[in-house]
């Protein structure tokens, strides 16, 4: 990601920080709300998670927290990830919109006809 700074997050970084959005979290924590908030259309496994919470945390964009316990790893936004999230979230808002104009967004939208 640091030599993407101009290009959109990858879907499983945006994902995650969309998770931790909300509250700290530990990585099967986020793995959940990611399943979750997707309606189950978006599983991320131990592998992705834990590369790509490496390269957030080296980005500077989300950060460990103190040991709350010897067994789990606790993550939260930093304000750089807070402030990249919401860049991320204003480029959907209008991709949202042109869609809408463009009367691509229907009801049935995105099942199969």
């Amino acid at each position: 990601m640091s030599k993407q700074r101009s290009n959109m997050l990858p879907a499983v970084a945006f994902n995650i920080l969309l998770a931790l959005s909300l509250k700290p979290r530990h990585g099967y924590e986020i793995m959940q709300q990611i399943e979750q908030d997707s309606h189950g259309r978006v599983i991320i496994g131990p592998g992705a998670l834990y590369g790509t919470i490496k390269q957030l945390n080296d980005d500077q964009l989300i950060e460990e927290l103190p040991s709350i316990s010897s067994r789990r790893r606790y993550y939260r936004l930093t304000k750089k990830g807070l402030d990249r999230l919401g860049s991320e979230l204003s480029y959907f808002e209008h991709t949202v919109k042109l869609a809408q104009q463009r009367k691509l967004l229907k009801q049935n939208f995105g099942r199969s006809r």
